[in-house]
């Protein structure tokens, strides 16, 4: 029975250690060299601290070696939190103080950056300080097998309604759950070479890596830059011969808007699956129009149950109108869809999706009260404690037992493959000086935050955008700006929030 993540590494070491594990521009690492490397972290981190189960930040751009300082913490026996090192200054802080690192790893020329957020120098490890560690210590042996499978594995940052954003604490045996079965049910071996695009602080890079290290794939670094030049971005898969892609839609359904597919042979890409938001039907064909050959693969799933528990295969043709199901649970996860009395819906009737199986996280980092209102006792079983998951999305089976997703049941959306609280915006907005009161709605359809707000004429959307920008990474900031004299209200005195939508929804 496999116990730790770095199992899967071990394991490979075994039969393929020369194999190349990460192509990162120039640079290449065989798995030998990334457990090197990797064990030298755990060193330097053992000559340090003794503590164990406990978060190491990594504040390091998109590299291989944000790959090493993971698998170093990991070694040491320690939880990693990958960072984004773009995002506003008072939002990372607010991530420090809820995670409160051991140390932070980062790179030299970050450091002081890293102790302007009010980490000690002390508490701060560069990653030039690797290759020289003992690559004979032994330190890192007794840290791997001390741990078991409910220890926590890493910390994945998400918006908070409270305006502190969450740290949802993954575990060893939900993350080797989900990719047990990913591997099981699909193929995946030392010739698949993986399209990494997403960045490393977000939950695909957990499948993208752990996948990897199971069965020997090579994972090629994107540069970054090459989201913005959907040319460019083909021309680079067709080069490094890309057989898998796990992406969330925004730029696949740009690329296929500006019909770029052909600009380079795509031959080699095998497998592409997707998650994080809706994928248009009309732009999800013609990719497959582009790539018949090509296995096209939905998923589903909330940070708090491990990457993703649902999927689809798109094994059938399907009209650009027609929504593209979330189709079934992945292995060993139990879907529940539940009305209002928390009873199971019959075929066709709509319900909150929950879940249940080793797949949930541990809960919220520091986070007790949230934590207790979103893990729950399962309501189908008074016998014994089980949690389940609430979404708070709303789900429906089709006629197919197909589940098909509708929308979210509070204010909390995905966007641009990010889950974000509206309410953590309207927070953000509110502290703008001269901003009265506001709403904020998300259009689906058309993929826009909208910002309604009372204010004085001279507060403009460029104000607002610009405040913003210092507290909000750039997928929270508002893409529609609304002043009005004043907010409608309901009977009983809220913002009425369903006649600001029917008006946003129609552009006025």
């Amino acid at each position: 029975m496999q116990i730790n993540v770095l199992e899967y590494l071990e394991t490979t070491l075994q039969t393929m250690p020369d194999s190349t594990a990460i192509v990162d521009g120039t640079a290449t690492y065989s798995f030998a060299d990334l457990a090197d490397l990797s064990r030298r972290c755990a060193s330097l981190i053992a000559r340090r601290t003794a503590v164990r189960n406990t978060p190491f930040a990594v504040f390091l751009p998109k590299s291989a070696w944000t790959i090493i300082a993971d698998l170093g913490i990991l070694y040491s026996g320690n939880i990693y939190a990958n960072l984004d090192i773009k995002t506003p200054t008072s939002r990372q802080k607010k991530i420090l103080d809820n995670v409160t690192p051991t140390f932070v790893i980062t790179e030299l020329s970050r450091r002081d950056e890293v102790i302007a957020l009010g980490i000690g120098a002390s508490q701060v490890l560069c990653i030039e300080e690797i290759p020289s560690a003992d690559a004979d210590s032994r330190d890192h042996i007794d840290a791997y097998h001390s741990c078991v499978d409910t220890d926590p594995m890493c910390l994945i940052n998400t918006s908070g309604s409270t305006g502190v954003p969450k740290s949802v604490v993954m575990h060893h045996r939900s993350v080797i759950d989900f990719i047990d079965w990913v591997v099981g049910r699909f193929t995946f071996d030392g010739h698949t070479i993986i399209g990494s695009l997403s960045p490393f602080y977000f939950d695909i890079f957990t499948l993208e890596l752990y996948v990897a290290l199971a069965r020997g794939c090579v994972i090629v670094i994107i540069p970054e830059p090459l989201a913005a030049f959907p040319v460019k971005l083909v021309e680079f898969l067709a080069e490094h011969r890309v057989t898998f892609l796990f992406w969330v839609p925004t730029i696949m359904v740009n690329m296929a808007n500006l019909d770029v597919l052909h600009a380079a042979d795509l031959s080699s890409l095998r497998m592409v699956f997707f998650a994080g938001e809706v994928f248009p039907t009309r732009q999800l064909n013609h990719w497959r129009r582009q790539l018949p050959e090509s296995q096209f693969v939905n998923l589903y799933g909330p940070i708090e149950i491990t990457v993703d528990c649902t999927y689809f295969v798109v094994d059938r043709e399907m009209r650009d109108d027609e929504p593209l199901p979330i189709g079934f649970p992945c292995r060993n996860t139990d879907v529940l869809v539940l009305n209002d009395e928390s009873r199971p819906c019959a075929i066709n009737e709509m319900g909150e999706l929950c879940i249940r199986g080793s797949s949930l996280a541990l809960g919220y980092w520091n986070n007790p009260e949230q934590t207790a209102r979103a893990f729950v006792q399962n309501p189908l079983n008074p016998h014994y404690p089980e949690l389940i998951y609430r979404t708070g999305d709303l789900v429906f089976r089709n006629d197919r037992g197909e589940l098909m997703f509708k929308g979210r049941r509070d204010f909390q959306i995905k966007h641009l493959g990010y889950r974000i609280e509206l309410a953590e915006i309207e927070l953000a907005c509110t502290s703008i000086k001269s901003i009265r009161n506001v709403c904020v709605l998300y259009d689906k359809d058309r993929k826009e935050i909208g910002l309604f707000y009372e204010a004085p004429p001279e507060i403009t959307a460029a104000v607002i955008r610009a405040e913003l920008a210092k507290v909000l990474p750039k997928y929270m900031i508002p893409t529609v700006y609304r002043r009005v004299d004043e907010l409608p209200r309901n009977p009983n005195g809220k913002i009425d929030r369903q006649a600001l939508a029917e008006s946003f929804q129609k552009g006025l």
